[in-house]
């Protein structure tokens, strides 16, 4: 049982139950506390919300006039209670009237946005400034239509010249009033510098006339300060007032600015009143409960989560373990035997059944190729070693004398059984990536000469004509030894198989960078469907064992293999009865052959 895959599922499936109950548990604990935190954090930022958009609505507007609008939309989006009053508590909107009646002690929030605190995204430290002009809230300041479109102009033309003249990206930003301002980069905390003109730093004809007036408020009011001379203070666009004083002087006259851009805007915008933020009429529903009795209705749960898992996991492992089985006799079955194993899942045990299926189809057909080969080759050794024996009974007997006729088909039959043992030799060391190469550098033409000589008088006997061309100029850096192997198979299996009055073409050329050798011939051809099986070991055509009809059947493979060698190709193509064409690809380099 210790080593039983189903006892090891139960025992994995339990650990993972207990985990996972034990993890629900932790995360259900840790969520329902994420939760709370979440539902603070959003409160927080719903009463946020609501306080900056109501401020913003009074910067903008004269009055509360249409505030009701504004105020349901929030309270749809927050699901709070909002109420807004005088600073006497008279009512001014409420997003429900119940609520109106039962205001708490205290306001959450005072909406005066001549009067707010400090915005982080204004760029002011709340901690240097108390308060601060809501900077929504422009008044006199707006600028029309006609001058914005000069204002935009001028920001575009500053743009194009911080680009071109100086290599800067630039943007432009539009403030409340309507007035553009360029910056270099989102980054930077002030404009850019003026590139093209300064008039789109200077006032327009709205603005000027709105800091004529603040700069009489600030006079004035520097003045009552006993700063000295109050006329010498001047303001620019941007509020920012321009005086050369000492520096409880300078503070006089910043405090001076602040006075009288709200005594200016006072008439703009609305005015103060006292927020109310309530909660929301839905009841809090509790996320857990640790009492006796949600105690008990946990451990119940739990318990029957692990009762389903054990279920559930004892049904999938027996219908995993019964495929299983069956894999594993299969594979103890007898060597001789290639058993099918029925393949009715499509999960990894499917998977593995027509693996093994396949696997077992590709021994027998191993087999099957083993025995052929051994057949083959008990064949093709018999016939010379036959003849050999033969002959030396004949001599021993006294039949037959030993002359030079008997020594000579002796000596045949000799060198025709060494060709075969060294054709076996190349291919099973070609097998084993032990074929030993000796590249060098040599040239094409010689060595096809050299071939091509070495089978002219067998074309000639046959009544064949053996036409050779390569390019003079044509080398590569091969084996000698094994390159001219491979054309003596291929040009003695042409002129096999071409009838007397045929021809047989080995050509040599340069193609895609490559050097292509062909030998064209055309003899009886080879059948569409058996080119798959040319480069076959002992594979023939004709099925004939003869030596009139055929050789051993391995002159191709080892083509195949020495070319391979060499890091190039072999292929053929043949129309049966017209001509049949086998190609070598080779590389230059001897460095892309492949090494044992």
């Amino acid at each position: 049982m210790r080593n039983s895959l189903l006892l090891r599922l139960l025992l994995t499936s339990v650990v993972i139950s207990l985990l996972s109950i034990g993890a629900t548990a932790w995360l259900t604990v840790r969520g329902t506390s994420l939760a709370i935190e979440q539902e603070r954090g959003q409160v927080l930022e719903d009463d946020a919300l609501i306080q900056d958009t109501l401020t913003g609505f009074a910067a903008s507007h004269r009055s509360w006039k249409g505030v009701e609008r504004t105020v349901r939309d929030l309270a749809g989006r927050t699901g709070r209670g909002i109420v807004l009053t005088t600073p006497s508590r008279r009512l001014i909107t409420a997003s429900d009237r119940e609520r109106a009646g039962r205001l708490p002690g205290s306001a959450s929030a005072v909406i005066d946005p001549l009067h707010v605190t400090a915005h982080p995204g204004w760029g002011i430290d709340p901690e240097q400034q108390i308060s601060r002009i809501d900077p929504r809230a422009v008044g006199p300041y707006r600028l029309p239509a006609e001058e914005r479109e000069e204002l935009r102009r001028l920001a575009r033309e500053e743009v194009t010249c911080l680009r071109t003249e100086r290599g800067w990206s630039a943007y432009i930003v539009e403030g409340f009033s309507g007035r553009p301002e360029v910056w270099l980069s989102r980054l930077q905390a002030e404009p850019a510098p003026l590139c093209n003109t300064k008039d789109l730093a200077a006032p327009t004809r709205t603005e000027a006339l709105a800091l004529a007036e603040l700069e009489r408020l600030v006079h004035l009011c520097a003045e009552r300060h006993r700063v000295s001379p109050p006329e010498s203070v001047s303001i620019d666009v941007r509020f920012g007032p321009v005086y050369e004083g000492a520096e409880g002087e300078n503070t006089i006259v910043d405090e001076c600015v602040e006075e009288g851009r709200r005594e200016q805007l006072t008439g703009h915008v609305a005015p103060a009143a006292l927020l109310f933020v309530t909660d929301s009429r839905g009841a809090a529903v509790r996320v857990f409960d640790l009492s006796p009795s949600g105690t008990l209705r946990i451990v119940g749960t739990t318990a029957l989560v692990l009762a389903v898992t054990i279920a559930l996991t004892t049904v999938v492992a027996v219908r995993l373990v019964r495929p299983l089985r069956a894999l594993a006799d299969a594979a103890r079955a007898p060597a001789g035997q290639h058993i099918r194993i029925p393949v009715t899942t499509k999960d990894e045990t499917g998977h593995l059944a027509t693996a093994l299926n396949d696997l077992s189809e590709r021994r027998e057909q191993a087999e099957e190729q083993r025995r052929a080969m051994v057949s083959d080759i008990a064949h093709e050794l018999r016939t010379p070693l036959t003849n050999i024996r033969g002959w030396l009974d004949a001599a021993q007997d006294g039949i037959t004398e030993p002359d030079s006729a008997l020594l000579a088909s002796l000596q045949e039959e000799a060198h025709l059984l060494q060709h075969i043992i060294d054709d076996l030799q190349v291919l099973a060391a070609a097998d084993a990536g032990t074929l030993r190469l000796s590249p060098g550098e040599l040239r094409l033409q010689d060595l096809i000469g050299q071939a091509a000589a070495a089978h002219r008088a067998g074309a000639r006997a046959k009544n064949v004509e053996l036409l050779v061309h390569a390019a003079e100029d044509l080398s590569i850096h091969a084996d000698p030894v094994r390159l001219r192997q491979v054309i003596g198979n291929l040009l003695s299996n042409a002129i096999r198989h071409t009838p007397p009055g045929g021809r047989v073409a080995l050509v040599a050329h340069r193609a895609a960078g490559r050097v292509e050798l062909q030998v064209v011939d055309t003899g009886t051809g080879i059948r569409t469907e058996d080119l798959p099986r040319v480069f076959d070991r002992f594979w023939r055509g004709d099925l004939s064992r003869t030596r009139k009809t055929g050789g051993s059947g391995l002159g191709l493979s080892i083509v195949r293999q020495l070319v391979e060698a060499h890091g190039g190709e072999v292929s053929v193509t043949s129309l049966p009865g017209i001509e049949t064409i086998f190609t070598v690809c080779l590389p230059y380099d001897a460095s892309r052959t492949r090494r044992p």
